[in-house]
């Protein structure tokens, strides 16, 4: 189709849409890239089990989604949500702080606080530190995404409970992965980097000690199996000298096989008395279920779920027959309108790969991320693409959140985000369109639909936001009653 017909469909869009947001989540107008679709003898056409799998295979590492968000994270998430915080006494004073100085650091910690690029704290830190921090100490489950500094947090609790004079384990943190366990450790050195009294160990795979030997560091990160041989095996730690006990990426570790009775055999070798801190990014019931178990009398603090605001998106969706006809759908969007970055969206890998060829051979600097590749590898793609060495980023759903970049004008789902059984993964859909029309700019979202079935699966999309819509329409105004009454 002519790029002038794709620019009057958008004018008649335009003229016809109102503004977006989750009260009118999708535009139900037709764009005839690649002319009109005829559905009449469209069935949906079910993946082969190879790419059914490579699909299921993006969204199960949740360990390595994690990594690749700390690797990639250059500053905190500027995040809008209000922190919730239930306390084990609702009498008890809640404190939080604006300011790093409140908290009367030892003055190489407020050193290594600074040197790292924290000004003041962060939304989660504000409330969580004082906590983490009380005397007596006070066990915490935080929800925290990556991003959020929580990893910041509860490092500068466990240095500042640390008695540099004493020569053994005095804090132990356990990661669900290898990596991770790295990942904090950095955080650690980088913390206390004026503060060189306080050591570190990592009780890794690959970390062979001598039998008998006993541990003079302060602090021991490491996973699970490892710390557990260490404690009981071993005896390299000696458990009941233990202050405080720090649980990182619960919901990660609860996804790896052996991870929760491996914790929970730890911890029931420590003191009654040190300090429990569990972080999560997720509250789902699995992660309720095991906090509790690890955590005694615990403060809770939790990010109030808030609805994602996407006025300054515009969604559109195209008739398609085929992912050929995407593909020319697709070249002449780029005909037709200026693109600054801009990411599409695959389901499977084997259509991410070929699309990416398509794109290369028309002569657009492409980028490929998908799950078969090392974390490191997709952060170094990704750090290409932001750095605009790459103009399109084509992926799967390994790439759907936590990922933001200033220059991406227009997100496209080549295939709509379904789950492993079919079903629409909305909160998928949500997280791949906000990755435009961020930091206050305006964005362009666009749905290839090649199928019955895919239709259907954008109206259940979209049916899906208008009832929680209603459901906080309906909230907002019992609580207008309340305040009324």
């Amino acid at each position: 189709m002519a790029t002038d017909s794709w620019a009057q469909a958008v004018d008649e869009q335009e003229a016809a849409a109102e503004s977006v947001t989750l009260r009118k989540v999708l535009c139900k107008l037709t764009c005839m890239l690649a002319g009109a679709a005829d559905f009449s003898n469209t069935a949906p056409k079910p993946a082969s089990d190879g790419e059914t799998k490579a699909a299921e295979d993006d969204d199960k590492n949740k360990a390595a989604q994690s990594l690749l968000n700390k690797l990639i994270r250059n500053n905190l998430v500027n995040t809008t949500n209000q922190v919730e915080v239930l306390q084990k006494d609702p009498n008890s004073p809640l404190y939080s702080v604006k300011s790093f100085e409140e908290l009367r650091l030892k003055p190489q910690l407020l050193q290594g606080v600074y040197a790292m690029g924290f000004n003041r704290p962060s939304k989660i830190q504000e409330t969580a530190l004082p906590m983490m921090l009380a005397e007596p100490p006070q066990n915490l489950i935080a929800q925290s995404q990556s991003g959020t500094g929580k990893t910041a947090a509860f490092v500068l609790a466990m240095l500042s409970h640390v008695d540099p004079n004493n020569k053994f384990p005095q804090c132990l943190c356990v990661s669900p992965t290898y990596e991770l366990a790295l990942q904090t450790g950095k955080v650690i050195e980088q913390m206390g980097k004026y503060y060189p009294e306080v050591q570190l160990v990592y009780a890794i795979r690959g970390n062979k000690l001598q039998r008998g030997m006993k541990l003079q560091e302060q602090i021991v990160i490491g996973t699970p199996g490892t710390m557990l041989d260490w404690c009981s095996k071993f005896k390299f730690i000696d458990p009941k000298k233990i202050k405080v006990f720090v649980l990182d990426e619960a919901d990660v570790m609860i996804a790896t096989q052996g991870h929760q009775d491996q914790s929970i055999r730890i911890q029931r070798m420590l003191p009654k008395n040190c300090q429990m801190l569990l972080f999560s990014a997720t509250f789902e019931e699995s992660v309720w279920s095991f906090a509790q178990r690890i955590v005694p009398e615990p403060n809770i603090i939790k990010l109030k779920r808030e609805e994602e605001t996407l006025d300054t998106i515009k969604q559109y969706y195209v008739l398609c027959n085929s992912k050929e006809e995407k593909f020319e759908a697709l070249c002449n969007i780029y005909g037709a309108i200026t693109i600054a970055q801009a990411m599409i969206f695959c389901h499977t890998r084997k259509t991410a790969g070929w699309l990416a060829g398509e794109l290369s051979r028309e002569g657009h600097q492409v980028a490929l991320l998908s799950g078969e590749m090392q974390v490191e590898q997709r952060a170094a793609v990704i750090e290409r693409f932001r750095d605009g060495k790459e103009k399109v980023l084509v992926t799967t759903n390994v790439c759907a959140r936590g990922i933001d970049v200033e220059q991406v004008s227009v997100v496209i789902n080549f295939d709509l985000p379904v789950d492993k059984d079919g079903n629409p993964d909305n909160e998928t859909y949500l997280h791949r369109i906000g990755r435009t029309g961020r930091f206050g700019k305006r964005g362009l979202a666009i749905n290839m639909v090649d199928s019955r079935m895919s239709m259907n699966i954008l109206n259940r999309i979209q049916e899906h936001f208008n009832k929680k819509i209603e459901k906080l329409n309906t909230d907002d105004l019992d609580e207008i009653e309340k305040i009324a009454s």
